[in-house]
């Protein structure tokens, strides 16, 4: 069964750093993407950073890019987000996600099977 653990959220100020882990268990994920959204109060979930698997590539949603970037630790089954310069509109809870590599877009939620319990980001100004 695929366990998936957020933790390192909080409360920072605008133009303040933050670092998200998510430690996954259950199977080997090598050949998986993993994942990170966020879902603001209000709005949809979103599609914030992804790494395609192991060796794989890295993609950022426009609105993150430049400011977080995503960290996969193969040998100890983590995925980071480093998010740094932040803003008021990144505020929400963060989610980490797996999926099958080869399985649809990395970009759509309902592509991924399993999501962690999330995490809170508050960013105030």
């Amino acid at each position: 069964q695929v366990q998936l653990v957020e933790s390192g959220g909080g409360l920072v100020q605008t133009g303040g750093s933050l670092r998200l882990s998510c430690a996954a268990s259950g199977r080997t994920f090598s050949t998986y993407t993993m994942a990170w959204f966020r879902q603001a109060p209000g709005k949809e979930r979103e599609f914030v950073a992804a790494n395609t698997r192991s060796g794989g590539s890295t993609y950022y949603a426009d609105s993150v890019k430049g400011r977080f970037t995503i960290f996969r630790d193969n040998a100890k089954n983590t995925v980071d987000l480093q998010m740094n310069s932040l803003k008021s509109e990144d505020t929400a809870v963060y989610y980490c996600a797996v999926k099958p590599y080869l399985r649809g877009s990395y970009r759509q939620g309902t592509m991924y099977d399993d999501w962690g319990q999330g995490t809170q980001v508050t960013v105030s100004s």
